[in-house]
């Protein structure tokens, strides 16, 4: 029997060494950190699961996890419909729609600390065309001082900086959907609604999953953008749990605290994301035996 020549894994190697730098390390060190008390770069003392104990009784904790939870559902909420409209408003060929793909795309490429900036000084009430516009109008606006304010314009601002990124997702989806499709549509005289309903929404099935799970995952670590807009106020209306373990780690050095949130903040989003998906699951199936019922 001729032997086979496995030198092809070699290729692989690359990508397992990478990846052990990159997440398995570092993992490691967080659960190291997480169950030891880190007195100095010296002392370090033996404490088990005291900081899990700790963490899970911290009432600051699950007031960031309720806003974090609220603004990621808003965000899904928001986003999912208005990406759908998006893409289906795209023109389908042409230059008009490359033209339009490139100016929906542009918010994509702007750095997420930049976007920050940008909506601090579009919302401010002297100089921001936002805030002097509402001012204009008679709202009192002050994203800096109001609660409700700053949540909303935390909202209005990854819809705006995301929102793109499920309508091109959408737009992909639409764009692999067959013509027959629509031609068989067009002879039985479907209404536009009922192509939607019963053509395009359930062959984008696959794209919406891709885009929910993305923007969930992504909007339950935002970071940067508040940071950069509200700083976490007024008072903690806008510190969501990834900048709440910024100043558990960081502002106040607790690290053993600090990892032992890092290593539960990862199984909320691992759990959060496999509840999620097996749902979609669940309703695309239960969707595609309803019309044989």
């Amino acid at each position: 029997m001729k032997p086979i020549n496995q030198k092809a894994w070699l290729l692989v190697l690359p990508v397992v060494i990478c990846v052990a730098f990159s997440a398995i390390v570092p993992l490691m060190t967080i659960v190291n950190y997480s169950v030891q008390d880190i007195i100095s770069p010296d002392r370090r003392v033996f404490v088990g699961t005291e900081w899990f104990r700790a963490v899970l009784r911290d009432d600051e904790l699950h007031a960031a996890l309720l806003r974090q939870l609220g603004f990621s559902l808003a965000v899904l909420l928001v986003e999912i419909p208005l990406g759908i409209l998006l893409a289906l408003a795209m023109p389908a060929r042409g230059w008009r729609a490359s033209a339009v793909l490139v100016l929906v795309a542009l918010s994509l490429l702007i750095p997420w600390n930049v976007v920050g900036t940008i909506w601090q000084i579009f919302g401010r009430t002297d100089i921001g065309l936002l805030g002097a516009a509402l001012a204009g109008m008679g709202f009192d606006y002050n994203y800096t001082g109001n609660a409700l304010d700053a949540w909303v314009t935390v909202l209005v601002m990854d819809v705006w900086h995301w929102t793109p990124l499920v309508g091109l997702l959408c737009y992909a989806g639409l764009r692999a959907i067959p013509d027959a499709y629509y031609q068989a549509a067009r002879i039985d005289g479907a209404s536009r609604w009922a192509v939607f309903r019963h053509i395009q929404l359930p062959r984008l099935r696959g794209v919406l999953m891709i885009a929910v799970l993305l923007r969930f995952m992504d909007s339950f670590m935002i970071y940067t953008e508040p940071f950069v807009l509200t700083g976490g106020g007024p008072g903690n209306a806008t510190t969501f749990l990834s900048q709440y373990l910024t100043q558990k780690a960081v502002g106040q050095f607790d690290l053993g605290p600090a990892a032992a949130f890092s290593i539960v903040y990862f199984l909320i989003i691992l759990l959060l994301c496999f509840v999620l998906y097996n749902w979609m699951q669940r309703a695309g199936t239960i969707a595609e035996e309803v019309p044989h019922a």
